[in-house]
């Protein structure tokens, strides 16, 4: 199957109330169209709250496969934080880049992605927090992702350029030593 991007998401930081607290949060992505720019930061126009674990260098650009959308959706019905038919836009997730084609057992630290414009590395995967919770509007959903391993990568830019929904993209392989899956599940333990 063809890697491909289906939407570019970004988003500005703003309070949100959570558990009765005001806090600071991008995780509410939204698509763009057109060509956005990236930079060694991360994309045009996009903010992230808490630099401590989101963003930065090692973390500019957060990718998520579109493949677990239909899982979020059920999980999320049975829940009663939305309705059956209640689609979850891209970006939901808090990603930057919503991917189709390549999962996280497929991605190993050091690997390359590479567009037509630009090049992102493979990094880390993410970790959920409480704020995912809020997010997806029920408060098992970070175990959930923990339990399944579905929890997208993060990139690093490695050549800046830019980025646009429908692109195709190549995995360039990298040394192959350390899996997404496996780094999240082991961190995941500790924590």
């Amino acid at each position: 199957m063809p890697f491909s991007v289906r939407s570019v998401n970004v988003a500005q930081a703003r309070e949100i109330l959570i558990d009765g607290r005001p806090v600071l949060t991008a995780i509410g992505k939204r698509p763009v169209e057109g060509a956005v720019a990236v930079g060694a930061m991360g994309l045009a126009g996009d903010e992230q709250a808490d630099l401590s674990v989101h963003g930065g260098i090692t973390k500019a650009v957060y990718a998520y496969p579109v493949e677990h959308y239909p899982f979020w959706q059920t999980v999320r019905a049975q829940a009663r934080a939305a309705g059956w038919n209640d689609p979850l836009p891209p970006g939901s997730l808090g990603e930057n880049l919503t991917v189709a084609g390549l999962v996280e057992t497929e991605v190993f630290i050091g690997d390359l992605l590479r567009f037509p414009d630009c090049e992102l590395a493979v990094s880390e995967p993410r970790f959920p927090c409480f704020k995912f919770n809020a997010a997806m509007g029920f408060a098992q959903a970070a175990k959930l992702m923990g339990q399944n391993g579905w929890c997208g990568f993060y990139l690093a830019v490695r050549r800046p350029g830019s980025l646009s929904a429908g692109q195709g993209f190549e995995l360039v392989p990298g040394p192959r030593e350390v899996g997404i899956v496996e780094l999240f599940r082991a961190r995941m333990k500790r924590s």
